[in-house]
Parts: C-alpha cells; structure tokens; sequence
C-alpha cells in the first residue's frame, strides 16, 4: 500500500475511510497491522515456507572458503548501506578523519622531501627509481608506516598512511606503488596479526627499517585474488631428513617488487595425504621464504626463482615473476607455524583488504586531482591557456602553472620533450 494511505482524519483510529480520492487512510500503527496479518495469512496459504524449502534445497551449500570469507573482518557502514538506513552521523563519530601530529609532520618533512627528489621523466626513461630515492624511502620507514612502534615502524593510522601515499602518487606513480606494496599487500599486516614471536621479532624490525624489501605471490596465470577458486599452485606435506616441511610447486606473475624482493610471501594450497600434520590442517596456505639462508631456513630456499622483472604496462615500478618446482620449504616459515597450515584464506581476505581499502583508493584519489589539475593544460608547456568546461579559452593562473611544473619535473620556460 501507498504510504499516502496512512493520512487523513482518521488515521489516529488505523480504520479504513470513505472512498474519498480513490484512497484509503491508514494510521501508521493500523498500517503495521495490516503488513503484519498480510504476511501471515501468505504463510497460511503455504507460499513463503514451501518455497524457502524449495530455495535452499537448490543453492549449492557455502564452502569453507566462503564462510571463512563471510566470518573474517567485521561489518560497521556497510551494513547500514545495505538495509537502507545509512547513517553518516555515525561514521564521522566512529571514524575520526584526522591525522596525528606525527603524521603531518612526517608528510609535510619525509614525504616533502621525497617528492622533491623524483624527476617522472627520468623515472619513465630510466624505467626505475633513482638508487638514491631508494635508499631514501627505506631508512626514513616509507616501507614500514604500518609496522607498530614497539617494532622499530612508524606505527601510523590508515588515514595517515592514505595520506602519505596519496601525497606521493601526485608526483610519481611508480615511487607511490613501491612505498604502498610494503604497507598492504606485503606480509608485515599478516606477521602482526598471525605471525610466531620468533617471526615477529626477526622479520618486522627488518620490514621496518627497509633491510628487507618484501612481495607478495598471489596472482598466477589462472588466478588473480581470486585464490580460492582457481589458484593451480599446491604443495604436499613431508618430512626431510628430519625436517617437517612442504614440497610446492608454483608460478606466480605480476607480483610487484619480485625483481628487488629479499622476502617473498607465497600462498598456495596445501596437502596433507600421508598424515603428517600434527596441528593445523590441509588448505591454502601461506609462508614467508627468504632469498638468502636465514634462521627460519638455514639452507636457504633452494629452487626458488624471483624475476625476471617484466614490464606488461610500461610502468617505472618492479614487476616480476616467483616461481619454483618442488621446493622444499620447512615448516617454520609458514605465517604463524604449522598451526597456521590452511589458515592461509582466512589471513588473505581478513588483512588484505588493506590494499584495496586505503592503498588503491588513495591513490585514484591522487590521480583524479592530477587530471583536474594537467588535462586542461594547453598541450604540454602549461603555460598560457586553460580550456574551461563551457569551451571558453582562459589565462591559466602562474600558480597552476608552476604546479603543473612541478608536477612533471619541469623548471619554468623549459620545454616538454615528451607528451
């Protein structure tokens, strides 16, 4: 019924009026009422039961990966969004849009300076960062903004850590996706949260202050994140010389900084046919693999391929390649140990998300100032006109133009050697 029904003079007493402009007046409590008895009598007449019956004897049962997926993280916002009843008042108190003093400061000093030192056109033709900007983006902890204080790292918000790369992406895409690997699809977020002490206290202080550089194998030629469904890299339980461990075979792709990596995080699914597991179970798994011998795999990873670094996007950033055929991997550089084995989906779609919700996000937000701010420019030396929506031609500001400048890289008056 319309919700018109429910106005009129009598609409305090919920009857039925006269058939007074084709319509009814219904009180909002006889209104109720009437939805109420509406749907009962439905459920008399045998429609709404039988054809749940009939529905839930038809739709595949959920899977385990799928209720891991539907039990991981938590609903706030969202939830309200899909009942209809949004509430922003709510969100601004739950979620305090501020960065800390700390922050600022970081991204008015650290982040300034960086992006002072990056020339894009360089970049482009060099197709990498300049080693200087490298060393400077990893002892200033650019790489470790996530990783708690008590671990040597910044410790910073999300917000902040949007903040910081959206910064950065204004003036160089490529510097931006090095520094925002690391803070959400890098293994630092899953030591935290799963990982042993033992690999808290060795690997997060190392993430930290930049002495390793990490990726993260999910995509393969079958797969992107969807590694639930269609991920073909698998491994096998056994136990070597006395050593509890895996056999895995595996190929992964467009795995960002593989080519520079020192720690590669793997996920794979896992195999148990001879039993062997005394915790943990079968599943996708995840583990942390060393390019060099360390405590955790004293002999190294032998097999283990990282690159060669390949280029599908003509992007500046490191693109590579993991691979490996059976290769041994001991059970201690599992996340978390052999209690974590088949835990690895859980892990993925609890902490992960981070890149997609804060890395991804502030960066597009990045590149739609950039445009704002570069499209209108006339062709590439940004200095006289700017095309306004209405087709009229106009002066653009010396302030737009200087930074636009800066943007490219360009000192004033020098021309634009490439669009």
């Amino acid at each position: 019924l319309p919700w018109s029904f429910a106005r009129g003079r009598g609409a305090r007493e919920g009857m039925l009026q006269g058939p007074r402009k084709g319509a009814a007046a219904l009180s909002a409590r006889g209104a109720k009422v009437f939805y109420a008895n509406a749907i009962a009598k439905l459920q008399k007449r045998g429609f709404i039961g039988p054809a749940y019956t009939l529905a839930k004897s038809v739709m595949p049962k959920i899977s385990e990966t799928e209720a891991a997926a539907l039990n991981s993280g938590s609903v706030c916002f969202d939830r309200e969004l899909f009942e209809g009843n949004p509430s922003t008042k709510k969100l601004m108190e739950k979620y305090k849009i501020k960065i800390s003093p700390e922050e600022q400061a970081f991204i008015e000093n650290e982040t300034e300076a960086l992006c002072e030192m990056l020339d894009s056109h360089q970049i482009d033709k060099d197709q990498n960062l300049p080693p200087e900007v490298w060393n400077y983006i990893r002892e200033n902890k650019f790489m470790g903004m996530i990783i708690p204080k008590k671990y040597g790292g910044l410790g910073f918000s999300g917000h902040g850590h949007a903040r910081v790369v959206e910064k950065i992406a204004g003036r160089n895409g490529a510097a931006a996706v090095t520094v925002m690997v690391p803070n959400s699809l890098g293994p630092g977020e899953l030591l935290y949260h799963y990982g042993t002490p033992e690999q808290q206290n060795f690997y997060l202080p190392r993430l930290a202050h930049g002495i390793d550089i990490p990726c993260f194998g999910l995509t393969g030629a079958p797969n992107g994140s969807d590694a639930a469904g269609s991920m073909q890299d698998e491994g096998v339980v056994v136990q070597e010389n006395g050593v509890l461990g895996m056999r895995v075979s595996f190929s992964k792709r467009y795995i960002t900084l593989a080519p520079v990596a020192t720690v590669v995080g793997l996920a794979f699914k896992l195999r148990d046919p001879n039993k062997l597991l005394t915790k943990g179970k079968e599943g996708i798994t995840v583990a942390l693999l060393p390019t060099e011998p360390n405590q955790f795999a004293p002999e190294g990873i032998k097999g283990l391929r990282v690159g060669a670094r390949h280029n599908p996007l003509n992007a500046a950033f490191m693109n590579g390649t993991v691979q490996g055929d059976n290769v041994f991997i001991p059970m201690s550089c599992v996340i978390g140990g052999e209690a974590k084995t088949g835990y690895g989906w859980n892990m993925l779609v609890e902490c992960l998300g981070e890149g997609r919700g804060i890395s991804l996000p502030a960066m597009a937000v990045s590149s739609g100032r950039l445009s704002c701010l570069a499209v209108p420019l006339d062709d590439c030396g940004l200095r006289r006109r700017m095309t306004s929506l209405s087709g009229r031609w106009i002066r653009a500001s010396p302030k737009a133009i200087q930074g636009a400048n800066r943007q490219y890289g360009r000192r004033p008056g020098e021309a634009c050697s490439h669009r």
